[in-house]
């Protein structure tokens, strides 16, 4: 059974750094690498968002305007981990961040096969 586990979450003041990881277990390296991975977040009281995504290789990365230029995500398939780096945090990036694996196609507009249990990243002003 696949299951990914998000970490990194935490409280923060407007400008500074947080770096997400997104563990996936119940999967090979060579499956973990046939998933293309990506990062939702949601504020409270809005709905789910796109972030970021990544490609099965990672050669490729689509990022949500509200944070292109700033959040990095990359991907370490020996180690089935997905990362997100945030920079310039901003309060409207609080939100509880998910992972999600799936196909690459559909990826950005609904998900993946696959969610976490998301972890909270508050930004304080």
């Amino acid at each position: 059974q696949v299951q990914l586990v998000e970490s990194g979450g935490g409280l923060v003041q407007a400008g500074d750094s947080l770096r997400l990881s997104c563990a996936a277990s119940g999967l090979t390296e060579i499956t973990f690498s046939t998933y293309a991975m990506g990062w939702f977040r949601q504020a409270p009281g809005k709905e789910r968002e796109f972030v970021v995504a990544i490609s099965r290789s990672g050669s490729s990365q689509y990022y949500a305007d509200s944070v292109k230029g700033r959040f990095i995500i990359s991907r370490d398939n020996a180690k089935s981990t997905v990362y997100l780096q945030m920079n310039s945090l901003k309060p409207e990036d609080t939100a509880v961040y998910y992972c999600t694996a799936g196909p690459v196609v559909g990826l950005r507009d609904s998900g993946g096969d696959y969610w976490g249990k998301g972890t909270l990243v508050t930004v304080s002003s």
